[in-house]
């Protein structure tokens, strides 16, 4: 069964998603990716477009080309790329947002955006080998140590410094995963001690050894935050769990994949729905479901760990022709689109197709693809 959807898996990334998102979803004028389209492949005007957005199509595209070659891909990334460093990088920091017009709207720097920034442009330089890519990398990870940086380790939110926002571990989990591409495209050790400072910080302050939980959400100083501390995300579960075998690789350590199979476990025993699917979040005290709506990233952060854990062939290929049968029935759309909500019970929500959320649904599936070429599951 998996052999005959993994096909069907590469078609809809290939042909379909991505190739009607560079199609309709990219501004012929000035080379930006729209926030949001209609499902009619029409753009959705959002009030802002953001540099959160751009990053995930750059980094996307760019990933698509080193998988499989593409012209129609690859003179989308040289207008994409420069839109966002003429755009965005303003007074020598990353800006969050522009209006509809492309006037300026939000200029606080982001820490959730700035990874990004590390992850697509370290793609972008694998596939163009523009240096400017790796200079601006490098001006990134300085202003992030200079001026984001807290005290009591990891980063703020943004910049101006609010020392009164809620902390998230979800920055630092995608600070993570563009370090570690920032890493493997330069081999410079000063983006590997950050990737060890943001492992560090998982292990000593995202991880709660009593619950077995990941917890999103903090005090400055890393304490629960009082009010919102309890809600856990099965999908980051798995998407830590994909991350700390990749940051395994650079940086081997029994202590980070000991994390990744607790993370894994707690997910799989308490985030999956019976009847399918992966709930939004789930208390971490009593582990019951607090938002049973099944966004699509959260199974797609699935596939990834499923393809890294060290679990049986047999579990594995069970889990992976479940979760993406699950995938093909309720979330795939005809011609690259998809559904972005479920309810409880499975039945889809009308909602627009996020910008931001071909980066899941791409890596969800290609990840699939690697793990299924080099155990020859099957050959593209």
């Amino acid at each position: 069964m998996l052999e005959s959807t993994i096909p069907i898996c590469h078609s809809f990334v290939f042909q379909k998603l991505l190739k009607n998102w560079a199609a309709y979803g990219i501004n012929k004028d000035f080379g930006f990716s729209y926030e949001s389209m209609t499902h009619e492949w029409s753009n959705n005007p959002a009030g802002r477009i953001r540099l959160l957005t751009q990053c995930r199509q750059l980094y996307t595209f760019s990933h698509a080309c080193q998988i499989q070659p593409s012209d129609e891909l690859h003179e989308r990334l040289e207008p994409l790329f420069r839109f966002i460093i003429t755009r965005y990088f303003v007074n020598e920091r990353w800006i969050f947002s522009l209006n509809d017009d492309l006037s300026t709207k939000d200029t606080q720097s982001d820490a959730y955006a700035i990874a990004f920034v590390l992850l697509s442009f370290s793609h972008y330089y694998k596939v163009t080998q523009d240096d400017r890519a790796l200079s601006y990398m490098k001006k990134t990870h300085r202003f992030l140590h200079e001026k984001m940086q807290s005290e009591a380790g990891g980063f703020y939110e943004t910049y101006p410094v609010d020392d009164t926002q809620i902390r998230r571990q979800n920055p630092h989990m995608h600070l993570l995963e563009g370090y570690i591409a920032a890493y493997e495209v330069t081999q410079d050790d000063e983006y590997k001690k950050t990737i060890h400072s943001l492992l560090s910080l998982a292990l000593e302050h995202f991880y709660d050894k009593k619950t077995n939980t990941l917890r999103e959400f903090f005090t400055v100083d890393w304490k629960l935050d009082p009010q919102i501390g309890n809600q856990v995300e099965p999908g980051h579960h798995f998407e830590w769990v994909w991350l700390l075998y990749e940051a395994n690789k650079i940086i081997p350590n029994t202590d980070h994949t000991d994390l990744a199979q607790q993370l894994w476990l707690t997910a799989t025993r308490y985030g999956l729905a019976k009847n399918g699917g992966i709930y939004n979040q789930i208390d971490a005290e009593t582990y019951l479901p607090i938002d049973t709506e099944k966004r699509i990233w959260p199974i797609t952060e699935y596939l990834k760990a499923i393809t890294v854990m060290p679990i049986g062939k047999e579990e594995k290929v069970d889990r992976l022709e479940k979760a993406i049968d699950f995938i093909q029935q309720h979330y795939l759309l005809p011609d690259g689109r998809w559904n972005e909500y479920l309810d409880e019970d499975n039945t889809p929500k009308t909602f627009p197709l996020p910008g931001t959320s071909s980066y899941h649904i791409f890596l969800g599936l290609t990840e699939v693809l690697r793990w299924s070429e080099h155990n020859n599951s099957h050959t593209i």
